[in-house]
């Protein structure tokens, strides 16, 4: 505990740039819950454009929406 899965497009992140990502959700996650970085894990799981709305956007944003903490602009 606890898990954090972003879901994206797919994007080529250079070694350094998930690093960073992932150290600084890392961080916030820790801070947040004042738990120790071991227990945390993340997955970045990227989803091709075409399947979005059928893999993310119906299942997680829409039918999810009372979890969200951050809702999309659209």
């Amino acid at each position: 505990m606890p898990h954090v899965s972003i879901k994206h497009f797919p994007a080529d992140l250079t070694k350094e740039q998930e690093t960073a990502l992932v150290g600084a959700l890392t961080e916030a996650v820790r801070m947040a819950f004042g738990c120790d970085e071991g227990v945390i894990s993340i997955a970045l799981e990227p989803v091709d454009p075409g399947a979005w709305q059928e893999r993310v956007y119906q299942p997680e944003i829409i039918e999810r929406r009372h979890l969200l903490r951050k809702q999309p602009a659209y």
